[in-house]
């Protein structure tokens, strides 16, 4: 169960932060671990169960007695994995938009004593809530709580409590971890070194803190300004490029201009800090420091509910190399993180930076009206602001992408998803194509220098590729293919790349070479 921003749909009212209650409580990255019957599915199961009796061996059971209760853990979240929606479902935010009043929620699942819980955490029960998977609840958990016996429950939670903070613990319960979470489903050799698992673990619990000092370093002024000004020119492209969209409407250009003109821009690093007195942090155990952490976060979500949405909070620390589209806010994101080499250098060319930075700004651009961002309207309401003929328009397209994606082979026997890494695909070729027609504006009027042997429109595309360059195991490639809605970074360039007149131009390719799509299999949306 979690807690996020959600609103009423269709209506214009100020956002108000509400309890979330959704699907969860595997140990496995995703339900289709536990309900696949493919080989590779299998000896993952056979590895987990292993691994699950291992870790209770630690904590002092006897061989059989932890064997006996990895089978327990096993066979309770396997029916909880059978009600689980699929990652591909769960893209529609309509499956996942369920607002209730507490006595909705108490008739859904009975068993549960809600009223006690919400109580527990502090949760006001005159509000409503949002329950994501009601199935889930009313036909997994709600039988479960009668049929599963007490002792098979504490053996559950036991291992959940173990699982969640074996990375925190004594070297024998942080090297089986690793084992398993590492080597078996990532491939990696070995672990990273402490320190930079301790670097990485005080970003997580104090990354405003760390951020407020690291900007001050890394992040001047004048990088924010730069790339402050590429977001406006990307605005700028993508305004133009929806007024000539042939096909869509005037009244949906409209109103998609609108939603555009109301994003909010965040750049490098929030206007005010977190306050982080409340939090104790002593020289004991790292467990514990990190247990008050986790309590602080989760009571300071708490504390939200049924409250305005703080429109000013950022959900990434400004040392993230990551960036985000919010839609129930209409915002978009990027921490000073990114803002760095390789996608963004200030001593670079404008070529470099737009194909790099620009193409990511870009990419959180268009998430905004990719198929699930298209959905939310400039306020942030899930409510349908397209005309039926546009809407049918755009699902078309968008299923173009979803087609090509799909063909592309990870490994024999697995393709990409496209219906999974459609959003993140979408976005990516939508990015490209408006970063390059700003990365043009930008170049009006300059001096077009051939740089290491390669001319302007060379290097956006040279720039867009670097930030994609990258090294793989086979079994974490496994892993995000079949979990993450990003596709594998090799897609990432040879996907949009291919769909671009632009790329061919730029470095003279013929109409039969492997980077060229015929006209009429090419995909655009925007």
């Amino acid at each position: 169960m979690y807690f996020s921003s959600r609103f009423d749909s269709g209506f214009q009212k100020q956002l108000e932060v509400t309890f979330d209650i959704d699907q969860g409580g595997l140990g496995l990255p995703d339900r289709d671990y536990y309900t696949k019957a493919d080989d590779d599915s299998k000896k993952t199961r056979d590895a987990y169960v292993q691994h699950v009796a291992k870790m209770f061996q630690l904590l002092g059971d006897d061989a059989t007695k932890a064997a006996s209760e990895a089978q327990t853990v096993l066979n309770i979240e396997t029916k909880l994995a059978e009600a689980s929606l699929t990652r591909v479902e769960r893209r529609n935010p309509e499956r996942i938009y369920h607002r209730m009043t507490v006595a909705q929620l108490k008739e859904l699942a009975p068993a549960y004593d809600w009223a006690a819980y919400m109580e527990k955490l502090g949760v006001p029960q005159k509000t409503d809530v949002n329950v994501e998977t009601p199935d889930f609840f009313s036909k997994a958990v709600n039988p479960m709580l009668t049929s599963v016996p007490i002792s098979d429950w504490q053996t559950y939670l036991r291992w959940h409590v173990l699982n969640n903070n074996a990375l925190a613990l004594s070297s024998a319960f942080v090297d089986e971890d690793f084992n398993f979470k590492g080597k078996t489903l990532m491939g990696s050799k070995e672990n990273l070194p402490r320190w930079k698992r301790c670097a990485a673990g005080t970003d997580r619990v104090l990354g405003e803190a760390v951020g407020q000092v690291w900007v001050k370093k890394a992040f001047p002024p004048s990088a924010k300004e730069r790339a402050l000004e590429m977001v406006r020119n990307l605005e700028a492209a993508l305004t133009e490029d929806i007024g000539t969209l042939s096909w869509m409407s005037a009244e949906t250009k409209k109103q998609a201009i609108a939603k555009l003109n109301a994003f909010i821009n965040k750049i490098g690093y929030p206007d005010k800090w977190r306050d982080y007195s409340a939090l104790e942090i002593d020289r004991g155990p790292y467990v514990l420091n990190r247990v008050r952490a986790n309590a602080f976060e989760k009571r300071r979500d708490l504390n939200k509910i049924g409250k305005p949405v703080d429109k000013t909070e950022w959900g990434m620390s400004p040392p993230t190399v990551n960036a985000y589209y919010n839609p129930l806010i209409n915002e978009i994101v990027f921490p000073a993180g990114i803002l760095q080499p390789p996608f963004f250098d200030a001593e670079a060319d404008d070529a470099y930076n737009y194909g790099g930075m620009g193409s990511v700004i870009g990419h959180e651009m268009t998430h905004g009206f990719d198929d699930q961002g298209a959905q939310f309207d400039a306020t942030g309401n899930l409510k349908n602001w397209w005309t039926d003929e546009d809407l049918k328009n755009f699902k078309a397209r968008a299923e173009c992408v979803i087609n090509q994606f799909n063909g592309f082979e990870v490994e024999k026997g697995l393709n990409m998803n496209g219906k999974l890494v459609v959003g993140e695909s979408i976005a990516d070729l939508g990015g490209l194509v408006i970063a390059y027609a700003a990365f043009q504006k930008a170049m009006a009027g300059k001096p077009r220098k051939t740089i290491d042997g390669f001319k302007p429109e060379q290097r956006f595309f040279l720039g867009y590729a670097r930030g994609w360059a990258t090294n793989m195991r086979p079994e974490l490639a496994r892993l995000v293919t079949k979990t993450n809605p990003h596709p594998l970074a090799k897609f990432r360039v040879n996907g949009p790349l291919s769909n671009m007149p632009q790329f061919a131009a730029a470095f003279s390719c013929k109409t039969d070479d492997p980077m060229v799509r015929a006209e009429k299999d090419r995909c655009q949306i925007w």
